[in-house]
């Protein structure tokens, strides 16, 4: 029992991690009262800039796309309960993300600008962005994404149920709403400069590949919301999902 209000202790701080990664996002990609943000921070040289942070985009994506292979599954696995998986994915993806927002480099050459109506028009779609980005999760399962739904169970001592593939409200018609809000949220800003084109297209770049990749992974090891991205793409049945939740962060 002790172990198991451990795993629900350790999800739940996990959590809040991710909801202090993601609050910070939206003010670290808007440029809004965060103190250090995407186009706002310490100067540094123009070369020195774009390889630091093309090494931290990097390090997120490597650590998505490790993390979210069956075979890290299967070797985690035997080191930590199945229930914290995805708390862990979750941590990590988390902490990694405030190390970027801790440790980018600004790079404040124009591209565009803009103002008036069209501003504010950017402005509200970015907005949009991150909206869609949160109620995509609710749409699957927020729970789930986040490893909650995996610790309760935990700690009740019960297996986690299997939960069939759905694509509700948005899945319906966009592959993937979650990728989709958070390519309006990086490229939706009045004022562009090369620092956040950087960020905005190589998270674009990134962003339609894993599922893609793994589309013919083991249906055991995709998440809710991966798998409903997948029969989109598909247009095909899948079996239902069992075990621990799959390689899709926030």
């Amino acid at each position: 029992m002790f172990a198991r209000l451990l795993i629900l202790l350790y999800a739940i701080a996990s959590y809040a991690v991710f909801l202090v990664s993601f609050l910070y996002a939206l003010g670290f990609v808007g440029n809004f009262v965060v103190p250090k943000s995407i186009d706002v921070g310490g100067t540094t040289n123009l070369s020195e800039a774009i390889v630091v942070d093309l090494l931290l985009l990097g390090l997120f994506a490597i650590q998505h796309s490790i993390m979210a292979r069956p075979a890290f599954k299967r070797w985690s696995a035997e080191i930590l309960p199945v229930a914290c998986q995805r708390s862990t994915y979750v941590l990590l993806s988390s902490l990694i993300l405030l190390l970027l927002f801790w440790q980018w480099r600004p790079i404040p050459i124009p591209v565009w600008q803009t103002d008036g109506p069209a501003a504010w028009l950017l402005i509200g779609v970015y907005w949009l962005g991150w909206l869609i980005v949160l109620a995509s999760t609710f749409m699957i399962d927020h729970f789930d994404l986040s490893g909650l739904r995996q610790a309760f169970f935990s700690l009740r001592g019960a297996e986690l149920p299997a939960q069939s593939f759905k694509t509700p409200l948005l899945y319906k018609i966009v592959r993937h709403p979650l990728m989709l809000g958070f390519l309006l949220a990086f490229w939706a800003t009045p004022a562009m400069t090369a620092g956040h084109l950087l960020f905005a297209v190589m998270n674009t770049a990134a962003c339609p590949w894993g599922p893609v990749r793994r589309r013919s992974v083991d249906s055991r090891y995709w998440s809710p919301a991966q798998a409903a991205w997948l029969l989109a793409y598909q247009r095909q049945p899948a079996a239902p999902r069992t075990g621990c939740a799959g390689d899709h962060g926030f």
